[in-house]
């Protein structure tokens, strides 16, 4: 089945202006999330960014980018816009904040996608630690016997009634959500229609609407770990394990 690893880029940004063109030793952040993806061998890799520097910056250093509408409300709906043009059969949404991302991990997202059955899939990792659960920032997800996500929530769930939180992770098994998706094309394109819901703005998880209008979206576990960049601080660290990596 052909793959299209599509990358949305918004230069917009409170916490770190111009994000995806800041310098990380010498490469830009977009252009280091280009490079892993493209480590992959027969995907078609693409940026889909609302900004002309973005584009021609992509362009100069050997990218292939393609300027979507402005208006989009998602990152998700800018990847739509340029599936649409696409003939892949599978459509994997890499954030182009994550320079770190493992070129296998992402291969394992497009295994699960060859699944006839899964037409939206995305991945989780397990928490070991208590700091990480409570985080409002890091979203939580819960999945069926099919691993099907039942629920996504910034809160930690389930929730044990009967224990103190200190004893929460000693009794059930939490997972964090990965922020990547896979989605069969025809599928995402259908996304694009449906309407805002009432979880979905709640949370502020735009899968939400996804599966409160019915979609099922398929969560495999995995073991790898990515170091997003928000802040500068982030970017520092990203850095600094760079430099550390290149000494070892």
């Amino acid at each position: 089945m052909k793959t299209s690893i599509i990358i949305p880029s918004r230069l917009a940004s409170t916490r770190l202006p111009q994000k995806p063109l800041a310098e990380i030793l010498g490469k830009s952040l977009i252009m280091r999330v280009y490079d892993q993806a493209s480590k992959i061998n027969d995907v078609d890799v693409i940026v889909a960014t609302d900004h002309e520097s973005i584009a021609e910056h992509v362009s100069r250093n050997g990218g292939k980018v393609v300027l979507t509408s402005v208006n989009h409300p998602s990152g998700t709906d800018r990847v739509a816009e340029v599936a649409a043009k696409t003939n892949s059969d599978i459509i994997i949404n890499l954030q182009g904040d994550e320079p770190l991302v493992d070129p296998n991990q992402i291969k394992e997202l497009i295994e699960l996608m060859h699944r006839p059955e899964v037409h939206i899939g995305t991945q989780c990792k397990l928490i070991e630690d208590g700091d990480t659960l409570f985080d409002y920032n890091i979203v939580k997800v819960v999945k069926d016997y099919h691993d099907r996500a039942l629920f996504f929530s910034r809160q930690a769930i389930p929730a044990l009634r009967d224990l103190p939180y200190e004893k929460w992770m000693s009794n059930m098994a939490y997972f964090r959500h990965i922020g990547m998706y896979g989605f069969k094309r025809d599928t995402l394109l259908q996304l694009r229609s449906l309407a805002q819901t009432s979880y979905e703005k709640a949370e502020s998880l735009e899968q939400l609407r996804w599966l409160q209008h019915g979609f099922s979206v398929h969560c495999m576990e995995t073991n790898y770990n990515s170091m997003g960049v928000d802040t500068p601080e982030d970017l520092e660290k990203v850095r600094n394990y760079l430099i550390t990596e290149m000494f070892r």
